[in-house]
């Protein structure tokens, strides 16, 4: 019997990897994100104002960046559930048919 590339176990995989790609990319983003530093002589209130005028495209930034992990987890974890289901289903066919 020949288990071809187009299976539903390599569409798991590829399922996966996709979805490891998504985390990889906006954890990236979010790490790699520029944060001012603020020089050492600066009162408090400065800083504070510094952090309070952040842009918010920024902010909006950081959670489409987060939206996109919690999606990347879930796509990694139905590709996890469709290559499983597809190795027990290719077990069960084989054992009955051996």
């Amino acid at each position: 019997m020949e288990i071809s590339g187009n299976s539903a176990f390599y569409a798991g995989l590829n399922t996966i990897q996709t979805g490891q790609n998504r985390i990889d990319q906006a954890a990236g983003q979010i790490a790699g994100a520029a944060v001012e530093r603020v020089p050492v002589g600066q009162s408090s209130d400065v800083q504070v104002d510094r952090l309070r005028s952040v842009d918010r495209s920024q902010r909006s930034d950081f959670a489409s960046d987060m939206v996109e992990m919690s999606q990347g987890k879930l796509q990694v974890e139905l590709g996890a559930k469709v290559a499983k289901a597809s190795d027990e289903v290719l077990g069960t066919l084989i054992d009955t048919y051996a």
